[in-house]
């Protein structure tokens, strides 16, 4: 994982100073991305475990995920 530097955030506010959006860095806003998949991947990773279903080798799942994001 990459580190990001943290800032105090930027707000966009209403006239009223109430805040309706927050402005990050491309870089932040690409690492959230990252991480937000990596969180998915270990939620059903963890659902498969439950399940006792069938396990595949963690190399042949990459493959098949590079595979579906190329073709998509």
């Amino acid at each position: 994982m990459k580190t990001v530097v943290k800032k105090e955030p930027q707000y966009i506010t209403d006239k009223k100073g109430k805040k309706l959006s927050v402005v990050i860095s491309i870089s932040q806003y690409e690492q959230m991305l990252e991480e937000i998949e990596e969180l998915e991947d270990i939620r059903l990773y963890d659902a498969v475990k439950a399940r006792k279903e069938k396990t595949i080798p963690f190399e042949q799942y990459l493959q098949q995920r590079r595979h579906k994001k190329k073709n998509a």
